[in-house]
């Protein structure tokens, strides 16, 4: 899937840790059913051949006992009923199995169920309603139940096919509805068919419905590990999400500044990381609003310092008589208004700051085209501007116009301290190991240095000292907002590296000027 800029999404499918622990819950489940009805359907297959084999070996076995013991005739040999029935009985035959003895036409001449005194257990039919037939209207077999008869079909199918000489063996419907496991064997004297002995089995359903009770643990225990992964994914998912949810609403209330969950930003997974990267995102926000409330008061109150002289001036000037002291008044309303509109520039161009570092992708940009490019800006004016460089490269990722505008506000800046015959000296020079490396950039020049206690002072918003000596007209009234560093050090935080400010030193340590210090990570090929 791809993202809002076109490039595809690389996270994982199951690739994380709430990812996997809802694919492991969800599947054991199913993995504990299917293990369940594996063992299930197998031991049922192996219980039918067991039966079969079992009921084969039996059923020849009888099949022998009956071809020697009522066999008669000769040379056309004949099975003796009365001899079948009299051995059949001698035989032992399990309450749990049924024997059944046809003869050569197929007609019913022995069961064991009979011989034994058991008793057929069958439903009874459904009570006669008022005005039907009684049943002894009825034709033969229309009362019975349509499962007896198809019980009864079956058995007259497989045994017609016995009587062919061919033994069947399977699984049919028993009388009472219940499958039952059959054995149909030709009683065969030499290759005459004699008759065929029916032996059946009809415990094999109570053995299926017993594992099929032995399966319920596994039902349950399926059933039960569903509940507790949902009743798991509850907790570990959908309340943290709703909680998140809530303190997100009351953040766009603006009841909260920011978004505080302890408990759950100590996890250590997904949800743990959206929580944290939820209060990181606030507390930026946050931050964010507290520098524009702020920024707003200075701007106020910066504005309101030359709004205050222009009026002064203005209503001065009205009662002003003509000469020097008319002209005095004239000179301060236009460095006013210049410096008004000092005040407006810069205002548009910090609170555009934050649009443009973020509209526009970072690039590679060589620092030293960058610096060299600025510097041809003042090859005509003095105090001069210099580039120098070490190093192999000075490539460091960024955008290239506010990196721009951070080498002009310092150059500028430089400048408007510098004296007759000063200059401005720009190097570069790359530090550190391969991969951790480090383009630092230093702006100098020959100006007073700047006092111990405002070397952090500089950088903060309309702050501006500028001693007389400077360059004719760097230092004139209203011509610095005290914007430029604090813009230029903002800029540096968003590309990863940092600016400050300290004193060069000459040869018998006293101040020999400013400098800056520019420090950006180094682009990685």
């Amino acid at each position: 899937m791809r993202g809002l800029f076109g490039r595809r999404d690389s996270l994982p499918l199951f690739g994380t840790k709430l990812g996997r622990l809802i694919l492991g819950l969800n599947l054991l489940g199913l993995l504990v059913l299917v293990i369940g009805a594996l063992v299930l359907n197998e031991f049922r297959r192996n219980l039918i051949t067991a039966r079969l084999d079992s009921l084969n070996t039996q059923a020849a076995f009888i099949a022998n006992v009956l071809d020697r013991a009522s066999t008669v005739g000769d040379p056309q040999p004949a099975m003796d009923a009365d001899l079948a029935v009299q051995t059949l009985s001698f035989l032992f035959i399990p309450r749990s199995q049924r024997a059944r003895l046809f003869d050569a036409q197929g007609r019913l001449i022995a069961d064991s169920y009979v011989i034994g005194d058991r008793i057929e257990e069958r439903k009874l039919p459904p009570a006669r309603k008022p005005g039907d037939r009684p049943a002894f209207w009825r034709s033969p077999g229309a009362g019975e139940p349509r499962q007896l008869a198809r019980a009864r079909e079956q058995l007259a199918q497989e045994v017609s096919v016995a009587l062919k000489g061919e033994p069947v063996a399977g699984v049919r419907e028993g009388d009472d509805g219940r499958r039952r496991v059959s054995v149909s064997l030709p009683i065969q004297h030499v290759r005459a068919v004699l008759g065929v002995l029916v032996l059946e089995g009809g415990d094999v359903d109570d053995t299926v419905w017993a594992q099929r009770r032995a399966l319920l643990p596994f039902i349950f225990i399926a059933i039960g590990s569903t509940l507790a992964s949902s009743l798991l994914l509850h907790v570990l998912v959908a309340r943290p999400i709703l909680r998140l949810q809530r303190a997100a609403d009351s953040v766009r209330l603006q009841r909260t500044r920011a978004i505080s969950l302890p408990d759950i930003a100590e996890r250590q997974d997904e949800v743990g990381d959206l929580t944290r990267a939820l209060e990181s995102m606030t507390d930026t926000m946050s931050a964010r609003m507290d520098a524009i409330e702020r920024f707003a008061a200075d701007v106020a109150h910066e504005i309101k310092n030359p709004l205050t002289s222009i009026r002064s001036a203005v209503e001065t000037l009205e009662i002003a008589p003509d000469g020097a002291g008319r002209d005095r008044l004239i000179a301060i309303l236009k460095a006013d208004g210049r410096r008004l509109d000092r005040l407006v520039t810069d205002i548009a161009n910090a609170s555009r700051l934050d649009a443009e570092l973020s509209r526009d992708a970072p690039r590679t940009v060589d620092l030293a085209r960058l610096a060299a490019d600025v510097a041809s800006l003042y090859a005509e004016r003095a105090p001069a501007v210099t580039v120098s460089a070490t190093g192999d490269s000075a490539a460091v990722i960024g955008r290239e116009g506010p990196l721009g505008q951070v080498l002009r506000n310092l150059v500028e800046n430089a400048r408007s301290f510098s004296p007759e015959g000063g200059q401005v000296r720009v190097a570069l020079a790359t530090e550190g190991e391969r991969g951790q490396r480090r383009v630092r950039l230093t702006v100098d020049d020959d100006g007073p240095g700047i006092p111990a206690d405002n070397i952090e002072t500089v950088f903060e918003r309309f702050y501006t000292s500028r001693p007389k000596g400077a360059v004719p007209g760097g230092s004139a009234f209203g011509g610095h907002s005290g914007l430029g560093l604090a813009i230029s050090r903002q800029i540096a935080l968003a590309h990863g590296g940092s600016l400050h400010a300290e004193n060069r030193l000459g040869p018998a340590g006293e101040i020999a000027g400013a400098r800056f210090v520019l420090d950006l990570p180094e682009a990685t090929s």
